[in-house]
């Protein structure tokens, strides 16, 4: 479980990456989506109802642990 105060900052790379905040508790649901439009850029925290954030299509994720680039396969 992340740090309640971790923020993450996802920049989409492509028109409509979508970023999608999970539920905290027993029974994960989606609470939360946003539509990112290329080059533009969300800062998302982690708090006491978001355990998790999805992201779908290319876009760069940066957090205090690391950087890594969605939608893309590794070579």
């Amino acid at each position: 479980m992340g740090n309640e105060k971790d923020y993450i900052v996802i920049k989409a790379k492509e028109n409509g990456v979508t970023v999608i905040g999970l539920t905290r508790g027993t029974d994960t649901r989606f609470h939360h989506s946003e539509k990112l439009d290329k080059g533009e850029v969300l800062v998302a925290q982690f708090t006491d109802h978001t355990s998790a954030i999805k992201v779908r299509g290319k876009a760069e994720i940066q957090t205090t642990h690391g950087h890594v680039t969605s939608g893309q396969e590794d070579q």
